[in-house]
């Protein structure tokens, strides 16, 4: 297994925000992890990517307790994206992406030949490599957020977790980034956990879906197993359809306004 959680609690002061957690994550799939706003989403990936602790429970990474790695090991195991992050400081491109390298340079922290080959080829497979010397912040949201995934790439993980990425990206953008993810998968085998909000995009891309709900797993499984009128419903609190995508068999969700559902009530 790529992550194995067990009976995971976290809380904040008194207050849990994830409760009694269990479940894994299998090397090379493409996993999504979806839930209301509150629900513990962000929580959950912090904690599997080292940054908070458990407060109670297991977390194995590739079937080794958290707590076992040091700091550069874990760079080394796994990458995180967060939702957020600074762009306002004035590094090129290629600067940017060879701070992934950081884990694996020696004390002086100076990049070798391999470092800037590895950069490169990450910068290359995320097709930012024209920007390469570009300040960071000349670049939009969407040419961004491909860096940041390019300097995760640099540290060559086997899983490489991502907290909302396509939040801030349009439609354009947002497939793009999940077709690089799909192929990041396919090509290299790396295993992609991710957070997001969009319910249509995760049916589209992932193997698997994990549905949080008060920081409690409401569902876990296929996006046909997940994404049902029950359980979106249940987590969501509002109304919606829930019908086939003339993509295949795919669930396609579509939340429903008041205004169609008072036309309708009126009709």
């Amino acid at each position: 297994m790529a992550i194995d959680v067990k009976n995971l609690n976290y809380y904040y002061g008194d207050i849990p925000a994830l409760k009694d957690l269990s479940f894994s994550v299998t090397k090379g799939d493409f996993f999504i992890i979806i839930g209301p706003n509150g629900s513990g989403k962000t929580t959950l990936m912090k904690l599997m990517a080292g940054i908070l602790k458990p407060k109670k429970g297991r977390l194995k990474i590739l079937n080794r307790a958290i707590g076992n790695y040091t700091r550069k090991d874990l760079a080394k195991t796994m990458a995180f994206v967060p939702q957020i992050m600074p762009v306002d400081f004035p590094f090129s491109v290629i600067e940017v992406v060879l701070m992934g390298r950081s884990p694996y340079m020696g004390m002086l922290g100076v990049e070798q030949e391999e470092d800037l080959k590895i950069a490169e080829q990450a910068l290359t497979f995320t097709g930012v490599a024209h920007l390469a010397h570009r300040k960071l912040d000349q670049l939009s949201g969407g040419e961004q957020q491909r860096v940041f995934i390019a300097r995760a790439l640099c540290q060559e993980p086997d899983i490489i977790l991502l907290d909302e990425p396509t939040a801030s990206l349009d439609l354009a953008h947002q497939i793009r980034l999940m077709d690089l993810m799909e192929k990041l998968k396919k090509e290299t085998g790396i295993t992609v956990v991710m957070v997001s909000h969009d319910v249509n995009l995760a049916a589209m891309y992932c193997d698997r879906l994990l549905l949080l709900n008060k920081g409690e797993i409401l569902c876990l499984g296929h996006p046909d197993e997940v994404l049902t009128f029950r359980t979106l419903e249940a987590a969501y609190g509002c109304t919606l359809l829930v019908d086939e995508s003339p993509l295949g068999k795919i669930p396609r969700i579509t939340p429903v306004p008041h205004k169609y559902l008072d036309h309708h009530q009126k009709g």
